[in-house]
């Protein structure tokens, strides 16, 4: 069977898995959709499996086919992967490494440990990816990302994780609100405020300790917006929409029209791990984790 099977045929497939509509997935790969139904036809006579479940209105996976997207990833990223090690062999390199993180750790956290890791392996060449908490998971479970750097402690068995840097939260105000660093004496104060926070579903331990933090002085956080995007955020306080609290290392001072106080007289503060595969089958990998400890 296998001899059977080319590249383009998981390459098709996972088009057609990932959009479920063969025009779709037919103009992704350039070819026209008899051609692309032709060779999902040839697919599914080659595995001896339904991979799809077709009706007049809607294309879905079967079970079998659900199975088989999974495997066809890691096919399609395993070739990929082979592929720019082997170029980079040609060139003289030894491995890649592909980073995800969030957009505080990069703040502070994580440049020095780029920059220390480039210094002592400049031959191991590096990729580096903003992604929330959710996405960056999801990338390492499709072996897309090596190593991720979340504020996320809740993980699937096949990963493993280090705390790597804690910090406090620093509260988000425009900058004519009455509250000041002189006059703050604790969250009470904020009660009747409009938050703008990370959204649950991307960050649920960063979301459950702001919660934690409100619910110690007696209030639950009224939501006006949410976004995971820090620039985001901070233009919001700058307008008057809401306030908001964020890791202490994304303050920025210097080009939005709001003030941040730090809270350290509370018990809650925020960490940053860093993630990955317990198998993996990059060589950049340990390298990497040998510069964290």
């Amino acid at each position: 069977m296998t001899n059977q099977l080319e590249i383009r045929h998981f390459q098709y497939f996972l088009a057609l898995a990932e959009t479920l509509h063969y025009r779709k997935a037919a103009e992704r790969l350039f070819i026209s959709q008899s051609a692309l139904s032709q060779q999902i036809a040839r697919l599914e006579t080659i595995l001896g499996q339904t991979l799809f479940i077709r009706t007049n209105r809607k294309v879905n996976l079967s079970r079998a086919g659900e199975l088989f997207q999974k495997e066809a990833a890691l096919i399609i990223n395993q070739l990929q992967h082979s592929m720019e090690r082997w170029q980079l062999g040609i060139k003289g390199g030894e491995g890649i490494l592909r980073i995800g993180f969030v957009g505080s750790a990069m703040q502070v956290y994580l440049p020095p440990i780029i920059k220390k890791f480039s210094a002592a392996y400049p031959l191991i060449k590096f990729y580096l990816h903003d992604l929330s908490n959710k996405d960056q998971l999801a990338a390492l479970e499709k072996r897309q990302l090596d190593i991720g750097f979340m504020r996320a402690k809740n993980l699937p068995r096949t990963m493993e994780s280090i705390s790597v840097f804690k910090e406090n939260f620093s509260l988000v105000l425009p900058a004519k609100h009455p509250i000041t660093s002189e006059n703050f004496k604790d969250m009470s104060q904020l009660a009747e405020e409009s938050y703008i926070l990370f959204p649950n579903e991307r960050s649920q331990m960063y979301y459950q300790q702001i919660i934690n933090l409100c619910g110690d002085y007696g209030f639950s956080p009224q939501l006006s917006h949410q976004s995971i995007h820090g620039p985001t955020i901070f233009k919001l306080v700058e307008s008057g929409l809401g306030i908001s609290i964020v890791p202490n290392s994304l303050r920025d001072e210097y080009n939005y029209n709001i003030r941040f106080i730090e809270l350290t007289n509370i018990p809650q503060q925020t960490e940053l791990f860093a993630v990955w595969n317990k198998v993996s089958g990059n060589t950049a990998l340990p390298y990497f984790l040998e510069v964290l400890s």
